[in-house]
């Protein structure tokens, strides 16, 4: 690809949701990371779960053919106490994969505290501190109506930085389904993870 060659690249980064997912492009030229565009999908006005899923894939599809990004980026589900909205982030993570894999797309998975880490250099950041560092890194001013469209984009970002600082455990990437299904075969197979807490990412 002539962006290979000229050591360019895009990467459009999502934070999963069933209510407004976010999102965010950036094109990476050497070692410069420039904003292309942020914003969110809402999905408040859809009624069921199946039809929420539906427009994730379709609206991450249109993103993907209207931008040609290099790689997804995309933040995994955090293990909570209420097991119910835990399913349904992880069914909107799945599907915007697939809408990526669909598209040949290859994937990086990061948990929500490296993606804090890589942007403020502190896990436990609040949203706010993350769109705060991301105007100062990327030079924009304006406020997203949705933080989640800040932290779409601050997915982007952690994966850009991990070619500066990439090392075992930063990330999981998958190129195909083959690679998706091969390391979560126990998420697939509906087998719990050993002490049934494990972070993805």
């Amino acid at each position: 690809m002539l962006r290979e060659k000229s050591k360019e690249r895009i990467i459009l980064g999502i934070d999963p949701g069933t209510s407004v997912m976010g999102y965010g492009l950036v094109k990476e030229v050497k070692s410069q990371v420039e904003l292309i565009c942020m914003g969110v999908v809402k999905m408040d006005h859809l009624d069921d779960h199946p039809s929420k899923l539906k427009h994730i894939f379709e609206k991450t599809v249109a993103l993907i053919d209207q931008y040609h990004p290099d790689c997804l980026s995309i933040e995994a589900p955090f293990y909570g106490k209420n097991i119910q909205v835990m399913l349904k982030l992880g069914r909107a993570q799945g599907v915007a994969m697939a809408a990526a894999l669909s598209r040949g797309l290859p994937i990086f998975e990061y948990s929500p505290r490296k993606i804090k880490q890589s942007i403020t250099g502190n896990g436990n950041a609040v949203k706010e501190q993350v769109a705060s560092m991301l105007k100062t890194l990327l030079k924009f001013t304006e406020s997203p109506e949705f933080l989640d469209a800040t932290d779409g984009l601050a997915v982007a970002v952690c994966h850009s930085f991990q070619k500066m600082t990439a090392g075992p455990g930063n990330k999981k990437s998958y190129s195909g389904w083959d690679a998706f299904i091969k390391d979560n075969n126990k998420r697939i197979s509906g087998n719990p993870s050993k002490d049934g807490t494990k972070k993805a990412g």
